[in-house]
């Protein structure tokens, strides 16, 4: 491919080279290959079940990994809240007010209605600041719902006029209301690292940003920080990272032609949540917890949620103690009962051999099984699917015969092939993106995560810019592709730790309401 010198600079300015754009156009051209799945990941089959009389175990164990080693939770965070409001966007931009439309908006009752929406409106924890913004302006919104005035309402929750949540990161908007302080998404995660992810005196935590909002989440931790300090005791250190320019990536209009602006500019995409395996790979902890920004619980309700984060790194600590004896047995000379143990305990770390593999000699049995197990490792809660959308469990089968655990999304599948869309439909947990990372070998290196990443597991799906049909393209995902090389164990823990905010219409539901108003 020929490039112009303003392409040349514009890669240059974003650390890309060259090759990488030849390597994402050839990617458009075959498509990405799909992943093979064998079958669904399953209780006794690829997912543990954590037993009553093996907690305690587990909690010292991971108790004990946090005096020794440093512990620290990334929380991926850079996402808008664009998508949260999508429906009262949708509402503000359509509805004129006519009295067919009222009629209407009347008529469509229940949860998730717009209609419910201005019904319970003061009950969401941003509505004081709502409500005391628009009071400023001489404007009272109980007066403004009476004469039909929503979206002036809606002007104000969503542009500058008010709160501006329309432009905000979601991990700043307002999530749980408390006696004395209204809690962001961001503030929740702040107060569980002191719960569960500290060594008694530290809690350390990352948090991926978008570049655009990183001083309101410096702002925003300047404020809390002292009060949660108090509150729990600790010293908080928090880091911020932006998605790397370099992992941006380019898309094709439907002629095949590289998609450019008005000027002639390449136009440039953020490669998706995968693109943060490249700042995960920056960090220096031991063991790093990995959860979203807006699956977060007040905390009358973070029992569970605090329990099961030690339980699965509990799990992490033990089975890396093992994975890291067995590594130290393989570099002496292993009889052939260790081998064999070796081989056994494959299966409990998501791996089944191929049939019918073979090897030359001893030497190339013990070279497979250390490079099977000189890998990072990740434990991942798993919750029983009830319908939500998003990826699972599996068991992948691979060029080689063997079949490893992978959490596949339904994009990674040929939806086709009436046997693979069965497996993907009979699975019976999915992903909550609930991950406790080991990331250091057995001599207490550093992996280089980079080398541990299934390249041809990226995405490639269709968008509109400016209202023209065009090929994007993502990077293997973070919990997909992106990990798909590690050693990968599913742990069941409860639907109650698994609490998301993908709508507004969610910060109604009970496990987000403030219990303490009434």
């Amino acid at each position: 491919m020929n490039y112009t010198k303003e392409d040349l600079k514009a890669f240059k300015h974003r650390d890309i080279k060259p090759e990488q754009i030849d390597q994402q156009l050839a990617n458009f051209e075959k498509g990405f290959s799909h992943v093979n799945l064998s079958e669904p990941a399953t209780i006794g089959n690829g997912i543990f079940q954590i037993a009553p009389e093996d907690e305690d175990r587990l909690n010292a164990n991971y108790e004990q990994a946090c005096q020794t080693f440093e512990v620290l939770k990334m929380v991926p965070a850079s996402g808008s809240a664009t998508r949260m409001f999508k429906d009262l966007f949708h509402f503000m931009e359509n509805y004129q007010g006519t009295e067919e439309e009222f009629l209407e908006f009347v008529q469509a009752k229940g949860p998730g209605t717009m209609h419910d929406f201005f019904l319970k409106l003061e009950e969401l924890p941003f509505y004081t600041r709502l409500s005391a913004t628009m009071w400023n302006d001489g404007k009272d919104i109980d007066k403004m719902i009476a004469k039909r005035e929503y979206n002036e309402i809606l002007r104000y929750i969503l542009t500058e006029k008010g709160l501006n949540y329309g432009n905000t990161p979601k991990g700043l908007v307002d999530f749980h209301i408390y006696r004395d302080f209204v809690r962001t998404a961001f503030d929740e995660h702040i107060v569980e690292g002191a719960l569960y992810c500290n060594n008694g005196k530290i809690s350390r935590l990352h948090f991926t940003v978008s570049e655009e909002y990183m001083n309101l989440f410096k702002e925003r931790l300047k404020k809390i920080t002292k009060v949660f300090e108090k509150m729990f005791n600790v010293k908080y250190e928090v880091t911020f990272s932006i998605q790397k320019p370099s992992t941006d990536t380019v898309s094709i209009t439907h002629q095949g032609e590289l998609l450019r602006n008005d000027e002639g500019k390449l136009v440039f995409r953020p490669g998706g949540h995968g693109a943060l395996i490249y700042n995960l790979n920056e960090l220096k902890a031991d063991i790093i917890f990995i959860k979203n920004i807006d699956n977060v619980i007040p905390d009358r309700a973070k029992g569970d949620t605090i329990k099961y984060k030690k339980l699965l790194a509990g799990t992490l600590v033990e089975l890396q103690q093992k994975i890291f004896n067995y590594l130290t047995i393989l570099d002496k000379k292993p009889t052939e009962e260790q081998l064999q143990e070796i081989e056994a305990f494959m299966k409990q770390i998501g791996y089944k051999e191929a049939a019918d593999k073979s090897y030359k000699d001893q030497k190339e049995r013990i070279k497979h099984l250390h490079q099977l197990l000189d890998r990072p490792i990740r434990v991942c809660g798993m919750v029983k699917n009830e319908g939500e959308p998003g990826g699972g469990p599996f068991w992948v089968k691979t060029k080689d015969g063997s079949s490893r655990l992978m959490i596949i999304e339904s994009a990674q599948i040929d939806l086709k092939d009436k046997e693979q869309k069965k497996i993907f439909d009979h699975s019976t947990h999915f992903n909550p993106v609930d991950l406790v990372c080991g990331v250091k070998n057995y001599k207490g290196k550093k992996f280089d995560l980079e080398k541990f990443i299934a390249q041809d597991q990226g995405f490639i799906t269709h968008k509109s810019y400016k209202g023209e049909d065009i090929k994007v393209q993502e990077l293997p995902g973070l919990w997909n592709g992106a990990m798909a090389n590690w050693i990968t164990v599913f742990v069941e823990v409860p639907l109650t730790t698994f609490t998301p905010v993908k709508t507004v219409f969610d910060l109604f539901r009970f496990e987000h309401r403030n219990v303490l108003k009434k």
